[in-house]
């Protein structure tokens, strides 16, 4: 990635737009005008975009976007790395040529993206020192996934003597849940296709095939039983875990609601959470799989690769 230019006398730069709602097919990278932090505000030119499922989800249609506040035209993506190269006035905590990632919900695919000091994701955006020793491309994966990993965890408390089943494992949240729950002292069986076999077993989990049959399958590997679940892809898991003898209070789930069992969002992830996380990745102690990296002038293609649910790891736009 070329190093980005901490000042600019341009007056329009690039931004990744919907002009309606939709697929890929929607996505447009236009030259829009260059944002300027106001008060308590902070421009970062952003070098690296991780993708999430939430960014295609949110903007699928005009009712789902709706829900989230998004309205035409309308950015896209969420998660951002890159430095600060203007600050606003009563900002304190971020200075020009600091490195920085957070969420900026659907805008952070563009050349630039002005954030809250003291803001959240969905709210204003937010930012968080990045760590040295975690490039940029990493520090792009860091907030959405790990939050929801942290939050997940939250929920379900894994620790030693723990066997965690992990439904999704291999995707975006799961890299991190599957990790997060080793380290905290669980053995941890993750759910994914055959061809994620090999991805699982490098995070450290036990692959086990998700489909008819599952039940049975978590039974020859964990005899002694499951005492916690976390399912990251729909409620298969949860229902598994459940057939388990897991209690409802032990299990979690992303995106779905079950009667009975507490969901887990990123939003509600503690104070503090994403510093960790990025604190065990500049440690070497949690490693981020980067399955594909793509120029912003191909965020069909990227989008397309991401939201095909098959890809081992996460998805990052270069700007």
């Amino acid at each position: 990635m070329k190093e980005p230019s901490l000042s600019t006398s341009a007056t329009t730069s690039r931004a990744v737009q919907f002009e309606s709602f939709g697929g890929p097919e929607a996505l447009r990278v236009r030259e829009v005008p260059v944002p300027h932090a106001g008060p308590g505000q902070l421009r970062v030119r952003v070098t690296a975009a991780g993708l999430n499922p939430m960014d295609w989800f949110m903007t699928s249609d005009a009712e789902t976007a709706a829900r989230f506040g998004l309205s035409l035209p309308c950015g896209f993506g969420t998660d951002y790395a890159g430095v600060v190269d203007e600050v606003g006035d009563g900002v304190s905590e971020f200075a020009v040529g600091d490195r920085v990632f957070g969420g900026a919900m659907s805008r952070a695919v563009a050349d630039y993206v002005v954030v809250d000091e003291a803001g959240a994701i969905a709210v204003g955006g937010d930012a968080h020192r990045t760590p040295d020793g975690v490039d940029d491309r990493t520090a792009a994966t860091l907030t959405i996934a790990g939050c929801t990993a942290a939050a997940a965890l939250a929920v379900v408390d894994p620790g030693p003597g723990d066997t965690v089943l992990i439904g999704g494992a291999g995707g975006g949240v799961g890299v991190f849940a599957v990790q997060l729950a080793l380290l905290a002292g669980a053995r941890v069986i993750g759910t994914g296709s055959p061809t994620s076999a090999d991805a699982l077993r490098a995070l450290g989990a036990e692959p086990v095939a998700y489909g008819d049959g599952l039940v049975d399958r978590v039974r020859a590997l964990a005899p002694a039983g499951v005492t916690a679940a976390m399912d990251l892809h729909g409620t298969d898991t949860a229902q598994a875990a459940r057939e388990l003898g897991v209690p409802d209070k032990r299990i979690t789930t992303i995106a779905a609601q079950i009667d009975g069992i507490t969901p887990a969002n990123g939003a509600n992830a503690a104070p503090g959470a994403i510093e960790e996380i990025a604190g065990l990745v500049a440690a070497g102690r949690l490693w981020v799989p980067i399955a594909a990296s793509f120029p912003v002038e191909q965020i069909r293609a990227a989008v397309e690769l991401q939201a095909g649910r098959h890809v081992h790891g996460k998805v990052v736009i270069d700007l």
